[in-house]
């Protein structure tokens, strides 16, 4: 049961360079090799220096450390998740153990040695959809971590409103949980450092829920940081998390702001977007700048990055767990900076700003940067062991609970994957528990956060699967909502996986036993989902009947852009999807007779 602390507890003394700063928005920035020197931005391990920082009179060069999309990964991250993909000077790539908090306040301080202009910044979704570890104590395990990282400023991410806006704002104020009360016999202090929310408006004031930017100085050298999230971030956040919210134009913002900043005087700026791009591969260390600027990406960021006024001298950004250290070039055609470090905290991103204190803003062509791999060889920082062990206490007798067993690695890997057919198969039998007349279930593939590992993560043995297990697989407390639709809807909904605001980027839903269609990515549009070939238990699919469909309450709501969902009638809900999912494997499975992954053939792709 969680801990009453005293009504009014002494919060700690902030960091004191907290009094040099302003309102306003943070950056990270790395080492740079000379600084008058002009260069540009690079990606690799081993490129951008990470020595000593240099004081040049005019020139003073300013570490900039970011990273972004932590979700709550305080201790390392299992299977895929927990590893980056690092290309070799060969061409060949591999695969790099990565993450932990740990290891990453290791990595930062050993960064930030010798580096006497130093930020620490973020670009979003440092809490939501975490682990059990985090997720069970509404991420203030998180949010102390953070501190302890001397984080200096974060932008929100669409995952900061998941539990709405008065909840970010005990993260960032502090204060015992409004239900659930304290968990220690301390009161939770907040965040040490600013949450930016310059695009996030009140609807009743028009200005912004949280600080718009923070300004960091020292010793005459200033850098604005300008916080935004991505626009959509009501289309993929539930109802009720952005109730009472509206959510503006990145660019617009970024703008409005910069210009505000001009003003008061503040002329290097660094902007954190909770959006992000896709580069054309994977490996942390890829040059996606070759064979010219900004090439070797795409997606919403390389749009936002060219239209981001050219006040600003580099984009820290996010959302896509995708890592990129690229220049993309501004509005008046000069390269510009723009970075990610994928997520979970397996990388870091360095970066160098020369700051021209002749003219109080960067010399951007001398900006450096690279990711590094959080790796897992150096010590572990000892302060973060010690606040994962007092968590961990509290949390083990529920986390360690054996919920089902496994025959071998469950992913969420694919556009059709294993885990989100025993996701969907979980929720029609429960569903089917509320009422039988339930024909299917349909699960968004954003909402499964992790795969289900054979190999035993903690001393419950190969094969078990514990409540902190699939509490990393669906932390959202969604409940599974039945609902019913015409055949015709049932098509339409399917049909949005790749049209509309998924035409871009598709996101197919994961289908419950029974469910059959083909997805043919040889054509454009809604025309990819081949209608004639849509079956239920082997019949067609008939647009004037009446089906009972399942699916989490973020579905139901028409998130991730799927406003069919948004339209059922006959509303039942029941429990939270977690608890579908645990009753399906208790009910399914045992230490003799584990589930197998399933075969995930229900979708016919046809390339």
């Amino acid at each position: 049961m969680p801990a009453t602390s005293p009504a009014h507890h002494q919060r700690r003394r902030r960091r004191t360079h907290r009094l040099l700063a302003t309102a306003a928005g943070v950056l990270t920035v790395g080492a740079l090799a000379a600084a008058a020197l002009p260069g540009s931005a690079t990606a690799g391990e081993n490129q951008g220096d990470k020595g000593t920082s240099r004081d040049h009179g005019r020139y003073q060069d300013v570490q900039l450390l970011s990273f972004n999309d932590l979700h709550g990964n305080l201790e390392p991250p299992s299977g895929s998740s927990g590893r980056v993909t690092e290309l070799q000077h060969d061409g060949t790539t591999k695969t790099v153990d990565a993450g932990g908090v740990e290891y990453l306040a290791t990595h930062l301080r050993e960064a930030r040695e010798g580096n006497r202009y130093s930020i620490t910044a973020a670009g979003g979704d440092m809490v939501g959809a975490s682990p059990l570890l985090s997720g069970l104590f509404h991420d203030e395990p998180t949010i102390e971590a953070l501190n302890k990282l001397d984080l200096d400023v974060t932008s929100v991410g669409n995952h900061e409103f998941d539990e709405g806006a008065a909840e970010l704002g005990r993260l960032q104020n502090g204060g015992c949980h409004p239900t659930e009360g304290c968990y220690t016999d301390e009161e939770f202090e907040g965040a040490d450092f600013p949450y930016l929310a310059a695009n996030v408006l009140d609807e009743k004031t028009g200005k912004p829920v949280l600080k718009p930017y923070w300004v960091w100085k020292k010793q005459g050298v200033k850098v604005g940081f300008i916080g935004v999230t991505l626009e959509g971030t009501p289309d993929i956040v539930s109802a009720e998390g952005v109730k009472g919210l509206t959510f503006e134009d990145e660019v617009e913002t970024i703008n409005k702001y910069a210009k505000e900043l001009r003003r008061k005087g503040v002329k290097s700026m660094v902007a954190l977007i909770h959006e992000g791009g896709f580069p054309a591969s994977s490996a942390y260390n890829y040059d996606c700048d070759s064979p010219g600027a900004g090439d070797g990406i795409s997606g919403p960021i390389a749009d936002i990055a060219k239209n981001v006024t050219p006040d600003v001298d580099a984009l820290v950004t996010g959302h896509t767990h995708n890592a990129y250290a690229c220049t993309i070039p501004d509005p008046a055609g000069k390269p510009r900076t723009v970075t990610s470090a994928a997520s979970f905290g397996r990388l870091y991103t360095d970066t160098t700003l020369t700051y021209d204190r002749a003219t109080g803003d960067i010399a951007r062509t001398a900006v450096k940067s690279a990711n590094h791999v959080v790796t897992r060889d150096v010590p572990k920082a000892p302060d973060m062991t010690a606040l994962i062990d007092e968590w961990n206490t509290l949390a083990a007798p529920i986390g360690n609970r054996p919920i089902g067993y496994i025959s071998g690695d469950i992913v969420r890997d694919g556009t059709e994957s294993p885990l989100g057919d025993l996701i969907a198969d979980a929720q029609l039998a429960y569903g089917r528990t509320l009422d039988a007349e339930t024909d299917l279930a349909l699960m968004n593939p954003g909402g499964i956060r992790a795969s289900l590992t054979h190999a035993a993560g903690g001393a419950e043995g190969d094969g078990v699967v514990t409540f902190a297990e699939a509490f990393t697989v669906q932390p959202f407390a969604n409940t599974v909502n039945l609902q019913d639709f015409t055949g015709a809807q049932v098509i339409q909904a399917l049909k949005e996986q790749v049209s509309g605001a998924n035409e871009a980027a598709p996101k197919i839903l994961q289908i419950s036993s029974g469910l059959t269609y083909t997805l043919d990515l040889t054509k454009t549009g809604a025309d990819r989902v081949v209608t004639d070939s849509i079956r239920l238990d082997g019949s067609a699919i008939d647009p004037s009947a009446t089906y009972r469909v399942a699916t989490n309450s973020f579905l139901a709501g028409g998130g991730d852009g799927f406003p069919t969902l948004g339209q059922g009638t006959n509303d039942l809900v029941g429990e939270d999807d977690l608890a579908a999912l645990e009753r399906y494997l208790t009910a399914n499975s045992t230490p003799t007779s584990p589930i197998a992954p399933p075969k995930a053939d229900r979708i016919t792709i046809v390339r």
